[in-house]
């Protein structure tokens, strides 16, 4: 079984100093990023904050209609000081949802139907958020800040062209129970929003229920080689190779394969 050893403080610190580089780098001095009250959002934005400044780091709260935990979003955004701003995508989605056939609209004459989907419905919200993010980033000249993690990338958890998309990843080195720890190093942060059980805030069901294995399981299988059970090594050994494609640049076609040099 491989060592492993994680200081958080100096990954913090790392990370920080990180952003600084990549900023000073692309000059760019604004962060625009989604804030779903979750740790991944939370402490993503405390190091933003930490590098560029509170007043550079615009944080988005971006419920699709009713969102019942939007108050612990305003809480990140009230402990960290940062600017915030509620952008609802309700009215993006239902029109959405009306000209794909999904309210009854149909197809005209001649054109195929799009039949009604339960998983394309549920990546829509992730898709409009990266929008409204990109169109706000844009508007701001600021980059926009990736909030996922090695978990949830190792496994497929996220949304194609949704919660991927982003000019940084600020986490994408770090397991879940890792992020965890570093928000645990950060005392502007409301505790129990680093704690909190990740879900995804639009099947109303956690993380875990939806992947049908614990972080510290994936954990695990990623720092050690296995969670110490062959099942579920061999469950989420299936999930990273069949979401692999969510992790490469889009494949380009050779149309020149096999002729000669």
């Amino acid at each position: 079984m491989k060592a492993y050893q994680f200081d958080a403080e100096k990954i913090r610190d790392g990370l920080v100093d990180a952003l600084r580089r990549v900023a000073k780098e692309q000059g760019f001095t604004r962060v625009v990023l989604g804030i779903s009250g979750g740790k991944d959002s939370t402490v993503t934005a405390a190091i933003c904050a930490r590098a560029l400044g509170r007043e550079n780091v615009y944080g988005v709260m971006l419920p699709d209609g009713v969102q019942k935990d939007l108050s612990d979003s305003q809480r990140v955004c009230e402990a960290l000081g940062i600017q915030r701003r509620i952008v609802n995508i309700g009215a993006m989605h239902e029109a959405l949802k009306a000209v794909t056939d999904q309210q009854g609209e149909g197809a005209s004459a001649g054109e195929f139907s799009i039949p009604v989907s339960r998983a394309s419905d549920v990546n829509v919200g992730p898709r409009l958020r990266m929008t409204t993010l990109r169109y706000i980033a844009q508007a701001l000249g600021a980059r926009l800040a990736g909030t996922g993690n090695l978990s949830e990338i190792t496994v497929g958890y996220c949304t194609k062209d949704g919660d991927t998309s982003c000019d940084f990843s600020m986490l994408g080195m770090l397991t879940s129970v890792e992020v965890v720890q570093v928000g645990l190093t950060m005392p502007e942060l409301p505790r129990d929003l680093v704690e909190k059980t990740p879900s995804d805030g639009l099947t109303g069901r956690s993380d875990e229920e939806n992947l049908g294995v614990s972080y510290q399981d994936i954990h695990k299988y990623i720092r050690l080689g296995t969670c110490g059970n062959e099942e579920t090594d061999a469950k989420i050994r299936a999930k990273e190779r069949a979401n692999m494609h969510k992790r490469r640049m889009p494949a380009v076609l050779n149309p020149f394969a096999g002729e000669e040099a």
